[in-house]
C-alpha cells in the first residue's frame, strides 16, 4: 500500500470550454492523481453532452469523483459539495495520490476552501413565487429588489444571474435576515490542507468565444437535442429546475417547446455560454494565489508539473 500523500490539493480552475478536462487527464496520469469534479452541471445524471462531462473512456483512464451523483429533479448545494469533496480529498491522499479538483463552479471552490454560512433549505412555495415574479417582471426587477433588502449581496451577485438572485431573496424570505449577514457566519472550511491553484484562461477573450461557438455546435451534432428531449419526456422536470437551467439546456428546452427556431436556439445557447464564461472569469479574477496559464499554450502539463516540483511534498509522486 502506498504511503499517504501529505501535500496540498491542486485546484485546476477556468471558464467553460478552456480545456480543463484534457489538461486534467494528462496531469492525473503523470502525477498520479484522482480527479474531483467541481462542476454544478456534471453532478446530474443524464446531463452528459451539454455539460461536457468526461466521456466513459476518459473516466476509465483516471478515477473521477462527484460525477452523476444527483437526479436532475434534485437540488445540490455548495455546502453539500464542500463536505463531500473535503472527505474525498483525504481518502485520495490516504491512497498516496494527489487530489486534483477540476472545474469552473467558483462557489464550490470557495465553499470548500473558505467555508459557507448555514443557509435554510429551499422551500418549494417561496421559490415558486419568486420564479413567477421572475417570469413576470424580469431578472433586473428581482435584482433591484434584492438591492433594497440586501445591498452587499446585490453587489456580489451579477444582475443577470437569476439562480443566485432568487436564492438570496428566498433566504431573506425564510429567515428575515439578509444572506450577506449569514455569509459572515460561515462554517469552518472542509478543506484541511494547503492548496495550489492554477487558472486556465484565454489570452484574448475572442479566442474563447470562437471556441465556445464551435463547441456548442458540436454538442448539437452529438445529440444534445435528443438528450434534452429525454429529460422532458420524464414529465417531472421543468425549465425552472436547477439542472435544466444549466447553460445550453434551457435554450434547447425552449426550442422543444416551440418557443424558438433551431437557429434562435443555437444563437441563444452560444450567447448563454459566453455569458457564463464571462461570469466565471470575473469570479476567478477575485481569487487569490492563483497561477494563470494561457489556454491552448504548448506544454501546459509541463508548466504545472514544474510549478508543483518546487514543493517537496510532490517529489514522491511526480513521474
Amino acid at each position: 500500500m502506498s504511503a499517504a500523500y501529505q501535500g496540498p490539493a491542486v485546484f485546476l480552475m477556468g471558464p467553460t470550454g478552456s480545456g480543463k478536462t484534457a489538461l486534467a487527464l494528462t496531469l492525473a496520469e503523470r502525477l498520479p492523481a484522482e480527479i474531483i469534479s467541481v462542476d454544478s452541471a456534471q453532478i446530474y445524471r443524464g446531463l452528459n453532452i451539454g455539460s461536457a462531462k468526461p466521456t466513459p473512456g476518459e473516466q476509465r483512464r483516471v478515477p473521477h469523483h462527484l460525477l452523476d451523483i444527483c437526479d436532475p429533479a434534485e437540488s445540490y448545494s455548495a455546502q453539500t459539495f464542500s463536505l463531500a469533496a473535503g472527505s474525498l480529498i483525504e481518502q485520495i491522499a490516504e491512497r498516496g495520490r494527489v487530489p486534483l479538483l477540476v472545474g469552473g463552479t467558483g462557489l464550490y471552490f470557495r465553499a470548500l476552501e473558505q467555508g459557507l454560512a448555514e443557509l435554510p433549505a429551499a422551500e418549494r412555495t417561496v421559490r415558486a413565487g419568486l420564479h413567477e415574479e421572475l417570469a413576470r417582471s424580469g431578472v433586473e426587477a428581482l435584482h433591484a429588489r434584492l438591492a433594497l433588502v440586501d445591498p452587499p449581496a446585490a453587489e456580489r451577485i451579477h444582475p443577470r444571474d437569476p439562480q443566485r438572485i432568487v436564492r438570496a431573496l428566498e433566504v431573506y424570505a425564510l429567515t428575515g435576515r439578509p444572506m450577506s449577514e449569514l455569509w459572515r457566519e460561515a462554517r469552518p472550511p472542509a478543506l484541511r490542507r494547503a492548496v495550489v491553484k492554477f487558472v486556465l484562461a484565454p489570452a484574448v477573450r475572442e479566442q474563447l468565444h470562437q471556441r465556445l461557438a464551435r463547441r456548442f455546435t458540436r454538442m448539437l451534432d452529438q445529440g444534445l437535442v435528443n438528450e434534452v428531449l429525454m429529460l422532458r419526456r420524464r414529465g417531472d422536470l421543468s425549465k425552472d429546475c436547477p439542472a435544466v437551467r444549466t447553460v445550453g439546456y434551457r435554450a434547447v428546452w425552449r426550442y422543444l417547446e416551440g418557443q424558438s427556431s433551431y437557429a434562435e436556439m443555437l444563437e441563444r445557447g452560444v450567447i448563454a455560454t459566453r455569458q457564463l464564461a464571462k461570469r466565471q472569469l470575473t469570479w476567478l479574477r477575485r481569487e487569490q494565489g492563483c497561477r494563470w496559464m494561457e489556454m491552448g499554450a504548448p506544454g501546459l502539463s509541463d508548466v504545472v508539473l514544474a510549478a508543483l516540483a518546487m514543493a517537496p511534498e510532490f517529489k514522491s509522486v511526480l513521474k
